[in-house]
């Protein structure tokens, strides 16, 4: 979120410079992803606000507040001169007809003139970003910014009266957004077509807005509107997430809804938006306020120990500093003993339980003071049995010549379905032949990789039956496949398991072979053949081959094709090069097989 850095001095006067400032957010709240200077004193901050604060510090006020807790300056709640707004009566009605709205709040405002916005308003919304539109427009964008409340407002005399309906949508409705501008000659527009799962904000004949998402076109604010409806409401959030990733629209609005916000802002909000549209429009007539609070939260307390906070965070905090934090962050609280119990204000969605308060009070206090010290009475670890199983079988398997694959659970048929998955993955696999199979089939191609002149695989992995899931291992060529179940992999080849070690020990056999995991970045393959003369063996050519490869070369080089003429012999292997950490390039492979050329032509040999 971008935030101004005179906007947050509009609640606190005396802050650090703005790259001070930014180091304090990194440490004690966020990251500051940016600092842009602008010519005019400001400075944009980017702040990267995780979810789990969404609901309050995606506003100037939000930031601006933990700012004056994090330096115990004065903080203002209210950064604009407050009025008793004189209201007249009012004949708008609000029918609340869905739970998914927990509070919503109306009023008529008459007599205003949309125009350009003043100076200071424009300033405001342009320094983070947004386009200026209209004053009413503008007003409704600079108190979502500031306080994190979003607002709407609707034409009043485009609804069929002043009524307004909040309720779920009727099946297959249609509704015209805004926000899709005229394009040359032709008018992009977007119709949504809605389902009875989404909520709306309706007159008595249309749905006007899909709530807390986009608004529609009937009731839009334009250059000839004069009497409006505020709109400041709370809905639930994970409807407005689900409607808001169904028509594939992220709007600010649905951003600070879908992440929840307080149903308290609304009332900040609409004391604000009313002040500041008296106060461009002189002439405006405000009525009164129409409030529909039928989900109204519980204050919540929490309650923890100090010593509680300090055995969390692995140093000592005295009940004194948790204290001062609480103090320095206006928290009422009381305390008995060791003992607090805190009122959790009403913007504060994310403290819960006494967890929350001990990162809370551990990142006000500082991280970089608790110390690194290692944890005593660590328990002698043990081996898990199946984790030793697996790990026996695969070093088994690769001792026999197998190489290892890892295939998708998901199948195109099997015992367990999916739900919503495509056509090809609508099932959990109840075996790993199948995939296996294809396996080998893709891994003919890389025959240059995996050496030689046949592919044998092997996987370990879970297959899902009705009743139960269990661990199979399934091997095999492109001419047969095997698959039993770990157990009784196990009990058939355990006789040569050493139980110790974790390994497979084949019998006569002392070039053993340990699993290797395989490397994510693609191999490069080069050919190279040489001439050699008579009676001069082609181990030659492959210690030059190993000795200058580097530890890219990672296949033993591979006799593909030789033929003898005039006395000579031509040797052509296949040098096959990957990396572990990074995809190789061919300036990297050139470098290589330029020092291996360059050694077998000082000898005397010729490359072909």
């Amino acid at each position: 979120m971008l935030i101004s850095y005179n906007w947050i001095k509009s609640y606190i006067k005396d802050i650090p410079e703005p790259e001070k400032l930014a180091e304090l957010l990194t440490f004690k709240l966020c990251e500051v992803e940016g600092v842009e200077e602008k010519d005019n004193g400001d400075a944009i901050l980017d702040l990267n606000i995780l979810p789990d604060r969404a609901h309050d510090l995606l506003s100037h006020r939000g930031i601006a507040r933990e700012i004056a807790g994090l330096l115990k300056l004065p903080f203002k709640e209210n950064n604009f001169e407050e009025k008793e707004i004189q209201s007249e009566s009012t004949d708008l009605e609000i029918d609340v007809q869905s739970p998914l709205c927990r509070r919503y709040m109306g009023r008529i405002i008459k007599n205003v003139k949309v125009g350009p916005s003043p100076v200071w308003l424009k300033e405001k919304i342009e320094s983070i970003g947004q386009r200026s539109i209209n004053n009413i427009v503008d007003l409704s964008n600079f108190i979502m910014f500031d306080l994190g409340q979003p607002i709407h407002t609707f034409d009043l005399d485009k609804l069929e009266s002043p009524k307004l309906i909040i309720r779920n949508a009727n099946e297959g409705e249609k509704i015209e957004l805004l926000g899709f501008e005229k394009m040359g000659d032709a008018t992009k527009e977007r119709n949504a077509i809605l389902s009875s799962s989404e909520l709306v904000i309706a007159d008595e004949k249309d749905a006007l807005v899909i709530a807390g998402v986009k608004g529609g076109r009937k009731a839009e604010v334009d250059k000839n509107t004069q009497n409006i409806i505020i709109e400041v409401a709370n809905f639930d959030p994970v409807a407005i997430r689900k409607t808001a990733g169904k028509y594939n629209i992220k709007t600010d609005a649905s951003k600070r809804y879908e992440n929840e916000i307080s149903p308290e802002l609304c009332k900040d909000a609409m004391e604000k938006i009313s002040y500041y549209i008296k106060e461009i429009c002189k002439d405006a007539e405000i009525e009164e306020l129409v409030d529909i609070y039928n989900q109204k939260p519980e204050v919540k307390k929490v309650s923890f120990e100090s010593d509680y906070i300090s055995k969390v965070l692995g140093l000592k905090i005295e009940a004194e500093d948790i204290k001062k934090i609480l103090g320095d962050y206006n928290y009422e609280y009381e305390v008995n003993g060791n003992n607090f119990s805190v009122v959790i204000p009403s913007w504060r969605l994310d403290l819960n339980i006494p967890a929350d308060f001990a990162e809370e009070i551990g990142r006000i206090y500082g991280y970089e003071k608790v110390e690194a010290i290692l944890p005593t009475g660590i328990p002698e670890a043990k081996d898990n049995d199946i984790w030793k199983k697996i790990c026996l079988a695969k070093n088994k398997l690769v001792n026999d010549g197998y190489q290892e694959v890892v295939n998708s659970v998901f199948r195109n048929r099997g015992q367990v379905s999916v739900l919503a998955a495509a056509s090809d993955k609508s099932n959990l696999r109840d075996n790993l032949k199948d995939g296996l199979k294809e396996s080998i089939e893709l891994n003919i191609k890389n025959l240059p990789l995996l050496q030689g002149n046949e592919v044998k695989v092997f996987e370990v992995g879970t297959v899902f039956l009705k009743d139960k899931e269990q661990i199979n291992v399934a091997y095999g060529d492109k001419k047969n496949i095997n698959e039993l179940s770990l157990e009784d992999y196990y009990e058939r080849a355990k006789d040569g398991f050493s139980d110790d070690s974790l390994v497979y020990i084949p019998k006569n056999d002392h070039d053993f072979q340990y699993f290797k995991p395989w490397s994510n970045f693609p191999f490069i393959v080069r050919d190279i053949a040489v001439w050699l003369p008579e009676g001069i063996p082609p181990e030659k050519l492959i210690n030059i081959y190993k000795s200058f490869g580097t530890e890219l070369l990672v296949k033993e080089p591979t006799l593909f094709d030789s033929f003898t003429k005039d006395g000579r012999t031509s040797f052509a292997y296949r040098l096959v090069f990957q990396s572990d950490d990074k995809t190789l390039t061919d300036e990297e492979i050139n470098i290589i097989m330029d020092n291996i050329t360059k050694k077998i032509v000082d000898l005397g040999y010729e490359v072909r």
